[in-house]
């Protein structure tokens, strides 16, 4: 049996007014993949925090290898080789890759005032070598996309020689190819005995990479099992402490004429969109599928009006329409739900009630310009009661909630305005599953009651699920359609891949 690097024993943090861990443990070996998993709130985060020194514990103790340790601050981990890829990016934009990853240990030439550029690039590119990841030492950090950034990040914590890795979300921002390139190196890592702790809401990369499980839910520890003799339903049960929502696929009446709702014809935007022609009927979920840079997002930006469009015409209830900006779109009763709801589907730092209010607010102004808050408040709390969104009062503000919860304050702005067709961009990132069941729910209940939905999703599990039917892009066009019925992971993966070229064979 390996080594175990990391014992934590009798972990309790308590902030005012919440216990936040409740006599939690964890167990970490060398050479092992263990993962944490929970809902949001469980308190894996924390328990991950107190190993890395960004709080002090209350109570327990931490062994590392065979010696009890008391880790005061994030430095003192950092010498222990305790390291963390964090799920934010921390990255400085305006220096070069190389800058980034050698921050306060940038080699000096023989005058010590002076940086030596060529050894600072050079271990850089012997460390890239070393994971076989083709970038340039020597380009800016705002020049590369999100995923080669997460990249940067974890290139970043294994230049420190970490015995000890925690992955928080690591996959989140990366393509399939990217996820594989991951995988790899992290079965080059747990080869050369480091113990890696994975924190993701990704169940099936659990059974692909891990070796054992760790569960906790509200704070508390549940248990630990190997991954080859655990179940993803039996993983599930634990953390969530409930029965979740059917993951059965929703059914539509396919009996009499279906009425459509939204037709795009032939939609080009420069080279990210190419000549896009779909519709959506009423009571209706299109998963869009593909892979990172197919072209989805572009898609949804163009008929919400919030890029222009060069070509194409956008048809709501059988009218044609001019959309020439989200203004167009919401009098046309379309909603869109961001991928990034904190940046541009929420305002973080107000309540609640302004955020379900703020789409429709000339409906909550007297004639003096005077916002009426009683109205505002009733309205918020008729959606807060109808979506379940957890909230102490409608005068929270939302950076306080989970994800989830924020997710289900933008759909609640949305239909506040009442609108018939909503947009909505990876609706279950960095959301945990249970929340995630939440929402799936939500969205076939909207369905039901005559919404229309088109839906962007990365996760084939999650597209599979709730499609009634799915759209498959590849490259700023779109390269397949099927019905629920005829849709698999393979069949959509044929699609994703299919590039102009294959098709025209």
């Amino acid at each position: 049996m390996s080594q175990i690097l990391v014992s934590m024993d009798g972990i309790t943090k308590q902030f005012p007014g919440v216990l936040a861990l409740d006599q939690c443990r964890f167990e970490l070996r060398a050479g092992e993949v263990h993962a944490l998993v929970g809902e949001n709130g469980a308190g894996k985060s924390t328990m991950m925090k107190i190993l890395t020194g960004v709080y002090t514990k209350d109570a327990g103790r931490i062994v590392y290898k065979g010696k009890e340790v008391e880790i005061a601050h994030t430095k003192a981990a950092q010498n222990l080789g305790i390291g963390i890829i964090h799920q934010e990016l921390q990255l400085m934009p305006d220096l070069t890759i190389a800058q980034n990853i050698f921050i306060g240990r940038e080699p000096r030439t023989k005058f010590p005032l002076f940086l030596d550029d060529n050894e600072l690039n050079g271990r850089t590119q012997a460390l890239f070598e070393q994971m076989n990841l083709k970038l340039d030492p020597r380009t800016l950090v705002s020049e590369l996309t999100v995923a080669k950034q997460q990249m940067v990040e974890i290139a970043k914590a294994l230049s420190f020689k970490s015995e000890v890795l925690i992955m928080d979300e690591p996959t989140a921002a990366l393509t399939n190819a990217e996820i594989d390139e991951l995988f790899r190196m992290i079965t080059q890592l747990r080869e050369q005995g480091v113990g890696i702790v994975y924190i993701s809401h990704r169940m099936e990369e659990l059974k692909r990479i891990t070796d054992r499980i760790t569960v906790m839910r509200d704070g508390c520890y549940v248990d630990t099992v190997r991954t080859d003799e655990a179940t993803i339903d039996a993983i599930i049960s634990m953390m969530v402490g409930r029965q979740i929502y059917s993951t059965s696929k929703p059914s539509i009446d396919g009996s009499g004429q279906q009425t459509k709702v939204l037709e795009v014809q032939r939609l080009s935007r420069g080279n990210a969109v190419k000549d896009v022609s779909f519709h959506l009927n009423k009571g209706e979920i299109v998963g869009f599928a593909g892979l990172m840079g197919a072209g989805r997002t572009e898609v949804a930006r163009a008929i919400f009006g919030a890029d222009p469009i060069d070509s194409g015409e956008i048809l709501v209830n059988g009218k044609s329409v001019s959309i020439k900006g989200p203004n167009d779109a919401v009098r046309c009763g379309i909603g869109y739900l961001s991928e990034d709801r904190k940046q541009f589907g929420l305002l973080v730092d107000m309540d609640v009630k302004t955020n379900i209010s703020i789409a429709s607010y000339r409906s909550f102004r007297n004639p003096f310009g005077w916002m009426k808050q009683a109205k505002m408040e009733r309205n918020a709390e008729a959606h807060v009661a109808s979506l379940k969104i957890k909230t102490p009062n409608v005068d929270q503000k939302v950076k306080f909630l989970s994800g989830g919860n924020q997710q289900k304050v933008v759909i609640g702005k949305w239909l506040t305005r009442d609108c018939q067709i909503l947009m909505i961009d990876e609706p279950t990132r960095g959301i945990d599953v249970g929340a995630k069941s939440e929402i799936y729910k939500l969205l076939d209940e909207l369905v039901q009651q005559g919404k229309s939905i088109i839906m962007i999703s990365s996760e084939l599990p999650e597209i599979l699920r709730m499609s009634h039917r799915i759209i498959v892009m590849c490259e700023g066009r779109i390269t397949g359609e099927l019905s629920s019925a005829e849709a698999t992971q393979e069949a959509i993966m044929k699609f994703a891949t299919m590039r102009v070229e294959e098709e025209a064979k």
